[in-house]
């Protein structure tokens, strides 16, 4: 029997596009809970795994580690590709695909590293308040620039998912929130909506990043 991936994540957070992807693969996987935002401890014990103590961390049934949640997801569609989770590399969707996953990444999923916790950059906790703000909007703006530019099918790159899907489906889970996601990206928002309700995924999004009361699906 194959050795399992281990998926070094947290409830909410970039791990779970990974997870989603493992699923939809049917590849075996355990997940070992880890959460740097829980304090010294907690980001210590990652960073034995992952010097940057962030998640998600992948390791291989070979034993390699692999990090940074868009090369993981190229990675694993681009290994398995019987489960048509990325445009081939001959496609001529792939040029699109690998621009909007790398976007998600940097242009991002890059400015939680602050939001999370602005005292990584700026001493005064009174200003706090207001750089998450800024950084909310710059979100905002990106969700905006994406959706102006992408002409979605079923999914965002024509009638199949992939995993651009599921990592859209979870950053903008984050704030500002789906509601303004919606709002700055009606284009997106169909795609998207049908990610939540692919019913292989709905019990793993319960588990690992359910809708909380106030959150607009």
């Amino acid at each position: 029997m194959a050795e399992p991936f281990v998926v070094y994540g947290a409830s909410g957070s970039g791990s779970v596009p990974i997870e989603a992807t493992l699923r939809l693969l049917d590849l075996p996987y355990r997940v070992e809970e880890h959460a740097p935002w829980a304090g010294k401890e907690e980001a210590s014990r990652l960073a034995r795994i992952n010097p940057l103590a962030q998640v998600p961390a992948l390791v291989l049934p070979t034993g390699e580690l692999m990090t940074e949640s868009a090369a993981i997801l190229i990675w694993l569609a681009d290994t398995h590709p019987d489960g048509r989770l990325a445009p081939a590399p001959t496609d001529p969707a792939r040029a699109e695909f690998l621009r909007w996953m790398t976007f998600v990444s940097s242009a991002i999923y890059a400015l939680y590293w602050i939001a999370d916790n602005p005292s990584r950059i700026i001493e005064k906790a009174e200003d706090h308040a207001a750089v998450k703000a800024r950084i909310f909007d710059r979100v905002a703006h990106c969700w905006e620039r994406m959706g102006a530019q992408l002409r979605p099918g079923r999914y965002l790159l024509g009638e199949e998912l992939s995993v651009l899907d599921l990592y859209v489906a979870t950053a903008s889970r984050w704030s500002p929130g789906r509601r303004r996601f919606y709002q700055v990206a009606p284009a997106l928002a169909e795609p998207i909506r049908r990610v939540d309700a692919d019913p292989r995924l709905s019990a793993l999004w319960a588990e690992r990043f359910p809708f909380t009361e106030g959150w607009e699906r």
